[in-house]
This record gives C-alpha cells, structure tokens and sequence, in this order.
C-alpha cells in the first residue's frame, strides 16, 4: 500500500462557514498511515464534521470506532453496498442490526441497487436492498443510498416500502428526470467531485439550482472521486475531505450564490437530516468530558 503520510494537499480556499462532509470512506485502509493527518487537514479547510460511510459489516465496525474515538465530529452510516449483497445472510442482518442501533450511527447504508458492475447478482441486490429499508424503518433512521444503472428497479423498491423517504441520493450524477423523481420522494441530494469532471460531471451544474437549499448535501466520497480541477494533483491520486471546499465551490457557483451561503445552508441540512449535534454539544453516547 502506497504510504500517504508526506501527502499534502492544493491549497483550498475555506467558506468562512463550515462544512460537512455527509460521505466519506474513512475507513478505507488507504488512510491508515495518516488518518490522523487527514483530520487535521479537514479541519484546516473548515470541514469540521464527517459521517463515515459504512459499506460492509466490517468497514462499518471501523467507521463506528472511528465515530466513537472522535465523538461530535466523526459519524457513521451502517450498510451494506450493493457489491456485497450476496454476504447479507440471516446472521450478517442481525449483527447490521446490532451495529445500525449505535447512536453514533446515523444512517442506514449504504445501500441500494448497482446494475452497472453486478458483483453481486440483481436479485441478491434487491433482497438486501428491501432488508435495509426495512431497518431503517424499524429504527427511525435516514437512509444512504447508492444508485447505478438501476433507478426504474430503485424507485420501485423505494414505493414499496414508505411513499416518502429521510435519507440521501449518495454521489448524484443522474438526470433530471431522476433528480425530480428523488426530490418527490422526500430525498436530499448528494453532490461530490463528480461535478468538477468536465468530461463527465457537466451535465450536473445546470441541475443544481433545482435542489432546494434544504435538500442539497455535499460529499468527497474519498479515496474515490478526486476533483479532476485539483491542482497540483496529489500523486496518490487520493480524495480526502480538505479537498471539499473546492465541491462546494463548483456547486455555488452553479447555483449562483456564495460559497458561505452554500456553506451554510448544506451544513444546516445535513444536521438537520441525520440528526448532528451542533459543535460543542456532546452527541449521543458520549459524555461531556469526552469533547
């Protein structure tokens, strides 16, 4: 594994107000060497809370212990990805159960349907896709949810199961057409470095005034996804979260308002969402001299 630990990133111009990164893989292994340093970073360009995206049962035990060792900043989702669909057994379901029920946990997921790779089969996907909806509603937690060439299938389960939704269209790169379909089901939106691709992620700007304030939420989606404007690259190639001023940037500028003001108003969302103390509260399940 390459080592990270000199890593620095661009420099990144900071919103006055700070922001929240609503989808990081923090414990992804290619933080392992300077995940502290990666913190400090963030914090540095004013991304000062970050909820953890859990993809298996075991990345979700990490970004639960991350969540615990830095309460009030770190979060975490507890999900099962698509691509791991087939390991969803009856046992798996009731330890994501146990993990999912933490109050450090946040959100169900990730979770949903991807026809675009099938490294699971589709119906092993849909199964684990009900089975997770069904969590989410037994415990009154929002969901975090992934989408790739499947929306007819995706909207159809979602229908199935409530007619309107708490959670989040993760890492949106669709149309308008599916941008509408997720805004009436109650969804907030996902926006990461996707848009600053101008090969791929153009389409995406024009659709960003659409997003009600209260609904469009930002993420790196890190390691993946490094925003392709990010000069000077970093050699790793890493995404990590002091690079998401520079997301939220492209998506103000889209939708013609301040970065402070885009700042704020995603910040406020996604507190509002998956239920984020303010900072220098003391969140559930820690104690005030755990801050």
């Amino acid at each position: 594994m390459r080592n990270h630990s000199t890593a620095s990133p661009a420099a990144v111009a900071s919103p006055a107000a700070p922001l929240i990164d609503v989808g990081i893989n923090l414990a992804h292994d290619s933080y392992d060497a300077d995940r502290e340093a990666v913190l400090a970073r963030a914090e540095a360009a004013g991304v000062v809370q970050m909820v953890i995206t859990g993809s298996t049962l075991e990345s979700t035990r990490r970004a639960l212990a991350l969540a615990r060792a830095h309460p009030g900043r770190l979060f975490a989702t507890a999900g099962v990805h698509p691509h791991h669909a087939s390991e969803l057994g009856a046992q798996r379901e009731a330890e994501l159960e146990e993990l999912a029920r933490a109050p450090e946990v946040v959100a169900v997921g990730e979770c949903g349907l991807d026809y675009y790779r099938d490294f699971s089969p589709r119906d092993a996907q849909r199964r684990a896709f009900h089975r997770q909806l069904e969590l989410a509603l037994r415990l009154g937690k929002p969901v975090f949810l992934h989408q790739r060439e499947a929306h007819a299938d995706f909207v159809a389960i979602l229908h199935e199961h409530a007619p309107a939704w708490r959670g989040v269209a993760h890492c949106f790169t669709g149309s308008a057409e599916e941008l509408s379909c997720y805004l009436e089901l109650g969804l907030a939106i996902g926006i990461t470095g996707w848009i600053c691709d101008e090969r791929r992620g153009s389409h995406l700007a024009a659709l960003m005034p659409k997003i009600p304030a209260g609904r469009l939420l930002v993420e790196t989606d890190g390691p993946y996804l490094l925003p392709r404007d990010v000069r000077p690259k970093p050699a790793s190639r890493r995404n990590e979260p002091a690079f998401l001023p520079r997301i939220a940037a492209t998506v103000a500028r889209a939708r013609g308002e301040t970065l402070e003001s885009l700042a704020r108003s995603s910040s406020a969302a996604a507190r509002a969402l998956f239920q984020l103390p303010e900072l220098g509260l003391c969140p559930p399940g820690a104690t005030a001299s755990e801050n």
